[in-house]
């Protein structure tokens, strides 16, 4: 080969490992613990997951995986993002108790607005400005909230009295020690095993948003449904879609910028927004099925804020112990919830 032709092969051999690192492909998996006709993975993270595809010309792909089909449990997820065990995870904080307890603020009863979308945008912005610490081992795309949580029960609950001695399904320890105080019997677990656990008579009833019911054909398992007269939700639980750090910093300038575009505050409230639309299709389905929705009045709901109220009392004095200021944390949660629910 003469020196120019060598020089030319050179050249293009370089131009085109050039092009191949230019146009790195990556795949990333997603994994989360409801089935795919869940509103959340059917109608926000599938959506955003081909819209970071199409965004990045197809360089970045995202294999989802349901219903913890990669192992593990639900309350392993946010490690399994840290660890790198998988890429991406979509879960709760209050899975693993204390462990968030800045976040959990937005848990406290009667706290959150009756807008999933707008308690997220509030949600975001708390925790920029006060828990970033919570998640400094992964790199964070979305922080939100569920729609109000209610009562889904076998038997009626016309007043606090109802709830004494029923084993109630509670999500996170916020919850757990709300229900002790309203008197119910706590049960926790994460929400997939409900639908089995309703089914076999472990549990009386459950505290879940709308949203979810219909993916655990809660609406066929119980025929009670108990919600609050007001403009405050009884509860809402927090969630994380949570990127591994590596896999993050590993990814070319510009695909961080598909990424970082598709993430924060408008990310978080597009899943919250998806939350609020299937909490209408939840209720719906209850009604079709015949079930009785009970909404308890303004004097029976102060009635519930009072006895529920320690609970706040509960979570101050924890964070107490653990040097945080929680009187100004329930502060800053309240004054940003007001904002973005004006």
């Amino acid at each position: 080969m003469t020196a120019w032709k060598f020089k030319i092969a050179t050249l293009a051999l370089a131009a085109s490992a050039s092009m191949s690192a230019f146009a790195q492909e990556v795949t990333l998996r997603l994994h989360q613990f409801l089935p795919p006709q869940g509103t959340v993975p059917a109608k926000a993270l599938t959506p955003w997951a081909k819209k970071i595809e199409t965004e990045s010309n197809g360089r970045i792909k995202i294999q989802l995986f349901p219903s913890m089909q990669l192992g593990g449990t639900p309350p392993q997820l946010f490690d399994q993002a840290r660890d790198g065990v998988v890429d991406i995870v979509w879960t709760l904080p209050g899975y693993t108790p204390g462990r968030f307890p800045k976040s959990e603020v937005f848990e406290l009863p009667f706290m959150a607005g009756l807008s999933a979308e707008k308690t997220s945008r509030a949600l975001w912005e708390y925790v920029q400005n006060n828990a970033l610490d919570e998640y400094k081992d992964v790199h964070v795309l979305a922080l939100h909230t569920h729609g109000p949580g209610l009562f889904h029960t076998k038997q009626p609950i016309a007043g606090l009295e109802s709830l004494r001695g029923m084993k109630i399904r509670g999500g996170t320890r916020v919850v757990n020690n709300m229900l002790v105080k309203l008197g119910a019997t706590p049960v926790g677990m994460p929400v997939p095993a409900v639908t089995e656990a309703l089914s076999k008579g472990v549990l009386d009833g459950t505290t879940i948003p709308w949203e979810v019911a219909p993916a655990l054909k809660v609406h066929e398992l119980v025929k009670n449904h108990t919600t609050f007269a007001g403009d405050k939700a009884l509860y809402v639980t927090t969630f994380v879609v949570a990127m591994n750090k590596n896999a993050y910093n590993k990814l070319p300038a510009d695909l961080k910028k598909v990424i970082d575009a598709n993430s924060g505050a408008d990310f978080s409230a597009m899943i919250a927004s998806t939350m609020d639309q299937g909490d209408n299709v939840g209720r719906d389905l209850a009604l079709k099925a015949g079930n009785k929705i009970t909404e308890l009045d303004a004097a029976e709901v102060q009635r519930w804020k009072r006895t529920a109220g320690t609970v706040e009392s509960d979570w101050m004095n924890d964070m107490k112990a653990k040097n945080i200021d929680g009187a100004k944390l329930v502060s800053e949660a309240r004054a940003l919830i007001a904002k973005h629910n004006k």
